[in-house]
């Protein structure tokens, strides 16, 4: 059995979601979890510089001892992670839009993902769509301003929905019955998108992210012991008062933690 923690980063609250599910299924663990918030977001930036603050982010987690990292990121998975799986010496999970279960799920045969410029303009995103699209009407569509909205803790309020309005319209109308969350940021707007088209399914990854993590670790021989408490520390980048604000917007309890900021 393995004490060390599993970390986790995004750039900033969006980790969040896959962090939620993996402290359902593996309540044990420690986690350390790192938010870049200084230099959230990660979506409109140069591939090269998501590559670096991924760097930057797996190292620091590496300080602390992790024995797995997940990238809880769609941008920075696109940008860094067959890097980081050659450059770090522990094991990595990434995200992949979730485009083969919602292929399976649409009965329309159209499917709209919704993910930030930098993970659909990647090569990761591009051979999964080719892979798993084939015989159904893909439609990316860039969330403008939508990770920014989730960061400030507003991703379940009037504002959100008609954000989530005006990205997914055109696509609904067209006939799109399932709508993937290609950004951990938008697992929080999920509701919001569920209010505003009531018959569209939502898929997202954090379950399987999460399960995915689970499972390595068990496969590794890594896991926590059977009477391990599990834990968590956070560590910011940037304002540590604003992020821990925004977390109960976000249910969870704004606890201080007790890593402190590294920038």
């Amino acid at each position: 059995m393995d004490p060390r923690p599993v970390g986790i980063f995004d750039s900033g609250v969006g980790g969040l979601s896959i962090l939620r599910e993996f402290q359902r299924l593996a309540p044990r663990e420690r986690v350390v979890y790192f938010a870049d918030t200084a230099h959230f977001p990660y979506g409109p930036r140069d591939p090269g510089e998501v590559r670096k603050r991924a760097f930057a982010a797996a190292r620091r987690l590496l300080e602390a001892d992790a024995k797995l990292i997940i990238v809880a990121c769609n941008t920075a998975s696109a940008a860094a992670i067959a890097d980081l799986r050659e450059l770090f010496p522990v094991p990595f999970v990434g995200m992949v839009p979730a485009v083969k279960p919602a292929t399976l799920a649409s009965k329309s045969k159209h499917v709209a993902i919704l993910a930030t410029p930098g993970t659909l303009d990647g090569d990761l995103y591009a051979a999964v769509v080719d892979e798993f699209g084939r015989g159904v009407r893909i439609d990316s569509v860039p969330g403008h301003e939508l990770a920014e909205l989730v960061e400030r803790g507003e991703g379940a309020t009037a504002h959100a929905r008609e954000a989530v309005r005006a990205s997914l319209a055109g696509p609904v109308a067209a006939g799109a019955d399932t709508v993937v969350l290609g950004c951990t940021h938008y697992e929080f707007l999920a509701g919001a998108i569920t209010a505003e088209f009531p018959a569209v399914n939502v898929v997202g990854s954090g379950e399987p992210v999460a399960r995915r993590a689970q499972a390595l670790l068990a496969e590794l021989d890594i896991e926590a012991s059977a009477d391990a408490e599990g834990a968590l520390d956070l560590i910011v980048s940037g304002n540590r008062a604003a992020f821990l604000e925004v977390l109960p917007r976000l249910g969870f309890a704004a606890k201080q933690p007790a890593t402190e900021a590294s920038r």
